[in-house]
C-alpha cells in the first residue's frame, strides 16, 4: 500500500510539472458569484535514511517514506481592503500527523491604510523568519528548514493561533520602513504532534493542550537594499489535561489516574536577519525559549531553559538549480522536581545538545514541480526533556541513543 501511495504521488508530479502556467491559472483562478477567487495547494512527499538513530519517529535507520504533507488554501478579496482565506493541512510524518487534518488558518483581514490593518479567526503566527511559511516548501531551499528553530515534530505548536492581530507597514523614508505585528488569542496543539508524543514514554496521554498565546514582532527593512533584521516576542500560558498510567514511573503515586500540567511561565524571544544580494541570501536567527512549568498536578517543577541559533546561505546557480548549506545549534538546559530525573553536567553531553550541519541541493524541474536532496551530520540529541526530533525508545534507556546521526532527506513536491 505504501509503495502505491509513492507511485501515486510520482504520477501527479509527472501530470502536473507538464501543465503550463495558463493550464494552471484557469485551475487556480475564477470567480464566485462575481468574486475574485483563488484555490491554491501542494503536496509533498520525502524518504529519509540514517545510518544510526531514527529521526523523527521514523523507521530512517532503515529507510523511511513516513513524509508526505499538503494543502490547499482558498482566498476571495471581497472589496480593495476585505480579504478573507482559509487553509486546511494534513500530513503523515512517522508517529506524527496520522492523517489528522487541520484548519491551519481561516481569517477575514481587512486593511485600512498601509500602516493599520486588522485580522481575526485562526491566523498564521508572526514570529521570526519562516514561522507562518514554514508549511509552505516550495518557497524554502532546505528540505528542512533549521529544526533548531522550526522543529518539523512542534509544527503545530507555534505556526497558528485563534484570535486577531494588529498589523501594518510604516515609511521611515531614507532609513527604510518597519513592518510591525501584535497579536494575542488561543493556541491549540494537535494531539499528533511532538510534544504529546513525548510524554507518552512518561506514561502520559493528554487529551487537550494549549492557552492563551499573545506577542509581538517588529520588522526593520533596512536602507540598505536586501538587509532586513527583527525582533519576536511570545508570551503563553498553557494548560494540558488528560490521563496517567502510574505504572510506567516508579515515583509517582498508583492511586493517580486524571493528570494536569501547567505553565508558571513561559516566553520566547528571537531575534533574526536576512542579507539578499542578487542569486545570494544569507540568514540567522538565535531563540531563546524560558519554560517553567508544574507537572503531575502540581506535584513536580520543571524548568527548561532552550537556546538555539543558526546560520544559513544559499546560492542559486542557474534558473533550476539552488545550492545552499546552514549549521544549527540546539541546546537545552533543565532543572527538575521529579525524584531522579537529574540533568547531565555538562552540555557536551548528547542528551544536551543538537548540533546539526547541513548542506543542499534543489532542483526546480518545473515552474511547480521540484526535488531537493539534503545531507544532515548531526551531534547530540538533547531529546529527554523537551522534543527535537530524537525520542528515546524507553525513557529510561537512553543507551538506545546514539552521540551522532547522519542523515539523507530526499524532498520532492508539487504546488499550484
Amino acid at each position: 500500500m505504501r509503495m502505491a501511495n509513492q507511485l501515486k504521488f510520482a504520477m501527479l508530479c509527472l501530470v502536473a510539472g507538464s501543465l503550463s502556467a495558463q493550464d494552471l491559472s484557469k485551475i487556480t483562478d475564477f470567480k464566485i458569484l462575481g468574486v475574485d477567487t483563488q484555490f491554491h495547494g501542494f503536496v509533498t512527499q520525502g524518504f529519509s535514511y540514517s545510518n544510526d538513530n531514527s529521526y523523527l519517529t521514523m523507521d530512517s535507520s532503515h529507510g523511511s517514506f513516513a513524509f508526505t504533507d499538503g494543502g490547499t488554501h482558498l482566498s476571495a478579496r471581497l472589496t480593495d481592503k476585505l480579504h478573507v482565506g482559509a487553509q486546511i493541512y494534513d500530513r503523515n510524518v512517522g508517529n506524527f500527523g496520522h492523517w489528522h487534518p487541520s484548519l491551519d488558518r481561516g481569517f477575514a483581514d481587512y486593511r485600512f491604510a498601509e500602516w493599520f490593518g486588522v485580522r481575526g479567526g485562526k491566523v498564521k503566527t508572526a514570529l521570526g523568519l519562516f514561522n507562518d511559511t514554514q508549511d509552505m516548501d516550495f518557497l524554502h531551499t532546505f528540505a528542512l528548514l533549521p529544526q533548531s528553530m522550526y522543529p518539523v515534530d512542534l509544527r503545530d505548536c507555534t505556526i497558528a493561533h485563534t484570535g486577531g492581530d494588529v498589523y501594518g507597514n510604516i515609511r521611515l523614508k531614507r532609513l527604510g520602513g518597519l513592518s510591525y505585528t501584535a497579536y494575542a488569542g488561543d493556541r491549540r496543539d494537535s494531539l499528533y504532534g511532538g510534544y504529546p508524543y513525548l510524554l507518552h514514554q512518561f506514561g502520559i496521554a493528554l487529551s487537550n493542550y494549549g492557552g492563551l498565546q499573545y506577542g509581538a514582532d517588529l520588522r526593520w527593512n533596512t536602507p540598505v537594499k536586501g538587509l532586513l533584521a527583527g525582533v519576536s516576542h511570545m508570551r503563553e500560558d498553557i494548560t494540558g489535561t488528560g490521563m496517567f498510567d502510574p505504572s510506567v514511573t516508579a515515583p509517582v503515586p498508583k492511586s493517580w489516574e486524571s493528570y494536569k500540567e501547567w505553565s508558571n511561565k513561559d516566553q520566547t524571544n528571537q531575534l533574526y536577519t536576512e542579507y539578499t544580494i542578487g542569486n545570494l541570501r544569507l540568514d540567522g536567527e538565535y531563540r531563546r525559549y524560558w519554560r517553567d512549568q508544574q507537572i503531575f498536578n502540581g506535584i513536580f517543577e520543571i524548568r527548561t531553559d532552550v537556546r538555539s541559533w543558526y546560520v544559513a546561505a544559499s546560492y542559486r546557480v542557474s534558473k533550476r538549480l539552488e545550492f545552499g548549506s546552514y549549521y544549527s545549534r540546539f541546546s537545552d538546559n533543565w532543572l527538575s522536581g521529579v525524584p531522579g530525573q537529574v540533568e547531565a553536567p555538562s552540555q557536551s553531553d548528547p542528551s544536551r545538545h543538537l548540533y546539526d550541519k547541513v548542506v543542499t541541493a534543489r532542483l526546480d524541474l518545473t515552474q511547480h514541480w521540484y526535488a531537493k536532496v539534503e545531507g544532515h551530520f548531526m551531534d547530540g540529541w538533547a531529546g529527554l526533556m523537551y522534543p527535537d526530533g530524537f525520542y528515546p525508545v524507553v525513557f529510561t534507556d537512553l543507551s538506545t541513543l546514539k552521540p551522532t546521526t547522519n542523515l539523507l532527506m530526499i524532498r520532492t513536491g508539487f504546488d499550484f
